[in-house]
């Protein structure tokens, strides 16, 4: 059909009108802003949601500055890039396939671990270089939990943090005195389900108080202190630093796990990082699209978890299930591998993403890290979790609860319990179904995660710290956020009352007899 060139005239007007109103656009900044981003405990996947807001406040003229253990930050020029010398994860050579043993104690681990990272970090030049010029900065951004080191760089400058595990509770409460409901708040430590019945509600009330207990007052917060206090003893003490931060910015959505009640302060970003995908590299686009219908099945177990490091007995039972699929399977394995049957293609690093993009992948076979688990969810791919550690069962937990996807248990695992599962998610449609509609809920936000970040970044700038955001409740003892005290004033004035209705009570009725009596004598 022609159009007249009237009519395209006004289609070409209503398209400029649709996209003014569904691009989110931010205003031009006041001026170039310096920021600091300190990540000097950090794993690769908390860098990968830090380079997002890194990049999107360089984007905007900003000049990002970014002290990290971690090479390679980003490719963006316009980021200044500064390295601790310390390889603080990376060095930390863990094999998690141990824990699947019972062979080791990640946070007995980490405890040990933690101290010797302190004085490495306060030992290095630019650590401290950067410490004694930190008020040229006009803000500071710093990793959430177990980098309570770097809170001697807030001391009297504005600092947001970003909670890249997703809702911390402990936070929520401690900081920024938001108390989630125990009732059906999980503890980020515990791969505990929104509780149900009495014995869950008080078991996770329980777990929470032992959590804050232990993590602020006997383990971590004491050891870091006790370092922060010996090289800056004229710091505030860790918690009254924690409290001053103006924002978080909390990997997660309400589409992806739940709805939590939150204040102006706590915004949620999760999914930052992902993004559309890109096209394939040659050889995986090839693989892919020689699977024909029945597609392929993507495996990896991300980066801390190595495949060369897997136990010969689980490496026997998966190339033994993938033998009997239908599917090919692409796994990201790093080291050769003898007895690969032909469906099966192994590469030591994968473009995730772009797979994940790929309407060939019918499973995402992952151990259930968040980032991936985001991943999947954008990208609308049934996940078969396969959890070691961390937040690992917690998120795999979620997924079986939500639909997304099924788990299995390392230790349950034959060959059999694998086919049979990868085809249940397969040939089941409420899988695809149900990612399909938690993605559709992911992706339809009034403007991207990224923008709302540096949204609220350089609001808190804007505004000197913004602490119109802080609750009132932060200042607050639990004895005054409990209303203890009141409650105490009120049962006392209740006991009085009743004290003084009783003495009333008693000389109106010894009146009354003393009366009655008097009658009876006259009579």
């Amino acid at each position: 059909m022609c159009l007249s060139a009237k009519a395209r005239m006004r289609l070409l007007l209503l398209m400029v009108v649709v996209v003014v109103v569904t691009e989110s656009v931010l205003p031009p900044p006041e001026r170039s802003y310096n920021i600091l981003i300190v990540l000097t405990v950090s794993g690769t996947s908390h860098r990968n949601v830090f380079i997002p807001v890194a990049e999107g406040l360089a984007d905007r003229g900003h000049k990002v500055y970014v002290l990290s253990s971690l090479a390679n930050f980003t490719t963006d020029r316009n980021i200044t890039q500064l390295n601790t010398g310390i390889n603080v994860m990376e060095d930390v050579k863990i094999n998690t396939f141990d824990i699947l043993e019972d062979n080791f104690d990640e946070f007995n681990y980490l405890m040990t671990l933690l101290p010797k990272l302190i004085d490495d970090v306060y030992a290095s030049p630019i650590f401290m270089e950067l410490y004694n010029k930190r008020k040229m900065f006009d803000l500071i951004i710093i990793d959430h939990m177990f980098n309570e080191l770097n809170y001697p760089f807030t001391h009297e400058i504005p600092f947001i943090t970003i909670a890249t595990h997703g809702m911390d509770p402990l936070q929520s409460a401690a900081v920024f005195g938001n108390v989630l409901n125990p009732a059906y708040t999980p503890s980020v430590f515990f791969s505990l389900s929104p509780p149900k019945g009495l014995y869950q509600r008080f078991t996770n009330t329980l777990i929470h108080l032992l959590v804050s207990f232990t993590y602020n007052y006997w383990t971590v917060i004491p050891v870091i202190q006790k370092k922060v206090s010996a090289k800056f003893p004229d710091a505030p003490p860790l918690l009254e630093m924690a409290r001053n931060q103006s924002l978080t910015l909390i990997n997660s959505h309400f589409s992806l796990v739940m709805p939590y009640p939150l204040l102006p302060s706590q915004v949620e970003v999760g999914a930052l990082h992902c993004r559309p995908g890109q096209p394939l590299p040659q050889d995986i686009s090839s693989w892919i699209e020689g699977a024909g219908e029945a597609g392929i099945v993507y495996f990896s177990l991300g980066s801390i978890t190595k495949g060369a490091l897997m136990p010969e007995k689980y490496l026997k039972l998966f190339l033994q299930a993938f033998k009997r699929l239908d599917q090919r399977v692409l796994w990201k394995f790093e080291s050769d591998l003898p007895g690969v049957p032909d469906n099966i293609l192994i590469r030591p690093w994968m473009p995730q993403q772009d797979i994940l993009s790929h309407p060939g992948v019918k499973v995402f076979m992952s151990h259930g890290g968040l980032l991936g688990t985001q991943e999947a969810l954008y990208h609308a791919k049934p996940i078969l979790a396969l959890p070691i550690h961390g937040d690992q069962p917690r998120n795999a937990q979620n997924i079986v609860d939500k639909g997304l996807g099924l788990s299995l248990n390392w230790k349950e695992l034959s060959v059999d319990r694998i086919v049979h599962t990868i085809q249940e998610i397969i040939n089941n449609p409420r899988y695809k179904r149900r990612m399909q509609e938690v993605s559709s809920a992911l992706r339809d936000q009034p403007q991207s995660p990224r923008e709302r970040a540096v949204f609220w970044t350089e609001y808190v700038i804007r505004h000197q710290g913004a602490p119109q955001l802080r609750c009132p409740a932060v200042e607050l003892s639990w004895v005054e956020f409990l209303m203890l005290d009141v409650l105490a004033l009120i049962l006392l004035a209740a006991v009085i009352a009743l004290f003084a209705l009783r003495r009333i009570i008693t000389f109106i009725w010894g009146r009354i007899v003393k009366q009655t009596q008097s009658k009876h004598k006259y009579d």
